[in-house]
C-alpha cells in the first residue's frame, strides 16, 4: 500500500507531497506552509508573502533574521519591502540582504578606469577567453607594485576596523575614503555595475557580497576584497577577518585557506611552472583540513586591465592553459569552503553563497614572476591585522627582539673595531 504524504503542497490546485517548508515561516515561528519544490514556492509568492507582512504588522519594528531568532532591527529589509528579485527566493544559510546606501563620488581629478562611466569594461570583453599572457615590463612592475602597496594599506585599514556592530557599508566607506586620499579610483566601483567600492562577503558567502547596513555580529567571518586602480594599473587583494571572538570551526577553515594560498605561492609560482599546478597543491592541503574548494571562480591575470588572462583554477585536475615566465602578474585567491564546493548567486546577481549554507573564507595575493621566483606585490606587513592562531608566537618574539638587537649591537662594536685596525 502506498504510505500518504504527510504534508501537501500549499499551492492551490498542485496537491503534490511536499517536504520543503518557506525559510522565513521557519525563522520567524510562523504557521507552517509546505511547498513541493521551488517552482511552486516562486509561484505562491505574491500571495504567501502576505502572511509574512501580517506577521510584521503585528510587531513595532521590522524584523531580520539573526542566529536563527527573529529580532527588531531597522535596517533590514522587511517582506514589505524586499527587492523583489528576491522574492519566493529559498536562502542557503542565515545571511539575507539588508539597505544599501547610494553609490558613492569619486573627484573628478582622479583617473578612472574605461569601465568606471558605462560599466562595460570594453578591452577585457574584447580579450575574453584569449590565452596568450603577456609579461610586463620593468616600468609597469614598478607601477604594480606602487599600487598593490596602496591595496595593502587599504585593506588593512580596513581589517582594523572590523568589529561586532560595524556595518559592511560603513567598511566600504572607509574603503572608498582610503581610495580617494591616494588619489586611486576604487576598480570594484561600477565594473560591470557593481555598485559598492569593495566588496565584502560574510559567512556563508563565498565572494562577491554587495555592502550594506548589516551590522557584523560577534563570531561572524567576513572577507575585504579590494582593488585600487592608480597610474594606469590596478592592485587586488583580500582576507578574510574574524568579528570578536573567533568560532573554533571558523578558525580552522580561515587558518587552512591562507595556509593553501601560502603554500600555492612558495610551492608553484616560479618561471618554467604549469598555471594548473597551483589547483593540485591547494586542493591537496584543504581537502586534507576535511574542507573544499570552490570551482566557479578563480584567480586572474591582472595590469592595466582588471581581470585578463590567465586564468588559475584553485582545484586539482583542472585544465588551466600556460606556463609562468618572468613578468608575468596574477592573483591567486582561493575560496574554501566548510562543506561541498558547490555554490550559488543570489537574485542581485553578485553574492555568490555556499549551497549547503556552511561557512566560506578566502585570500588573495597580487604576485609578479620574477627571474629567480615570485615576488608578492601584496605582502603583509607589521601593520597587517594579526591572525589569531599567531598571538601564541608573539610572547616569543618579543623575548627574542631583546637578545637579537644585543647581538647586533655586537656585531656593529665588532664591525668599528675591526675598521679602526
Amino acid at each position: 500500500k502506498k504510505m500518504e504524504a504527510e504534508h501537501v503542497c500549499a499551492t492551490a490546485g498542485c496537491g503534490k507531497p511536499a517536504s520543503l517548508r518557506c525559510p522565513t515561516c521557519v525563522k520567524f515561528d510562523l504557521p507552517a506552509y509546505y511547498f513541493c519544490g521551488q517552482e511552486c514556492f516562486k509561484s505562491s509568492w505574491a500571495t504567501h508573502k502576505t502572511v509574512h507582512m501580517i506577521a510584521q504588522a503585528t510587531s513595532s519594528q521590522p524584523l531580520s533574521v539573526s542566529n536563527n531568532r527573529a529580532k527588531p532591527n531597522h535596517h533590514a529589509l522587511g517582506e514589505s519591502e524586499v527587492d523583489e528579485r528576491f522574492a519566493g527566493y529559498l536562502y542557503t544559510g542565515s545571511l539575507r540582504p539588508y539597505r544599501k546606501s547610494p553609490r558613492r563620488e569619486v573627484p573628478e581629478h582622479i583617473a578612472r578606469p574605461e569601465y568606471a562611466e558605462t560599466g562595460v569594461p570594453a578591452e577585457e570583453n574584447r580579450l575574453r577567453g584569449g590565452t596568450s599572457i603577456q609579461p610586463h615590463s620593468a616600468e609597469d612592475i614598478r607601477k604594480l607594485r606602487e599600487v598593490c602597496h596602496m591595496a595593502r594599506e587599504v585593506l588593512d585599514i580596513a581589517g582594523h576596523a572590523v568589529r561586532p556592530g560595524i556595518t559592511t557599508d560603513e567598511i566600504d566607506e572607509v574603503v572608498h575614503n582610503e581610495c580617494i586620499k591616494r588619489n586611486a579610483y576604487p576598480s570594484p566601483l561600477n565594473y560591470r555595475n557593481f555598485p559598492k567600492s569593495c566588496c565584502t562577503s560574510v559567512n556563508e558567502s563565498v565572494c562577491h557580497g554587495i555592502p550594506d547596513m548589516r551590522p557584523l555580529e560577534d563570531g561572524d567571518i567576513v572577507n575585504i576584497d579590494v582593488t585600487l586602480y592608480y597610474n594606469g594599473f590596478h592592485g587586488d587583494i583580500n582576507e578574510t577577518f574574524f568579528v570578536g571572538t573567533p568560532k573554533p570551526n571558523a578558525v580552522r577553515l580561515v587558518k587552512a585557506t591562507h595556509e593553501a594560498l601560502e603554500k600555492a605561492i612558495d610551492n608553484c609560482v616560479k618561471p618554467g611552472r604549469m598555471y594548473r599546478d597551483i589547483g593540485n597543491t591547494i586542493s591537496r592541503h584543504v581537502n586534507q583540513a576535511g574542507f573544499s574548494v570552490i570551482r566557479s571562480y578563480c584567480g586572474h591575470g591582472i595590469g592595466r586591465l582588471f581581470h585578463t588572462s590567465p586564468n588559475i583554477p584553485h582545484y586539482s585536475k583542472n585544465k588551466a592553459v600556460g606556463v609562468m615566465r618572468p613578468g608575468h602578474v596574477f592573483t591567486i585567491e582561493p575560496m574554501i569552503n566548510e562543506g561541498d564546493y558547490h555554490d550559488c548567486t543570489w537574485p542581485d546577481d553578485w553574492t555568490s553563497v555556499t549551497r549547503d549554507g556552511k561557512l566560506s573564507a578566502q585570500f588573495e595575493h597580487t604576485m609578479v614572476v620574477t627571474e629567480s621566483g615570485v615576488e608578492v606585490l601584496t605582502a603583509r606587513t607589521a601593520g597587517s591585522v594579526p591572525f589569531p592562531w599567531d598571538k601564541t608566537q608573539q610572547p616569543q618574539q618579543q623575548q627574542q627582539q631583546p637578545q637579537q638587537q644585543s647581538q647586533q649591537q655586537s656585531q656593529q662594536q665588532q664591525q668599528k673595531s675591526g675598521g679602526g685596525k
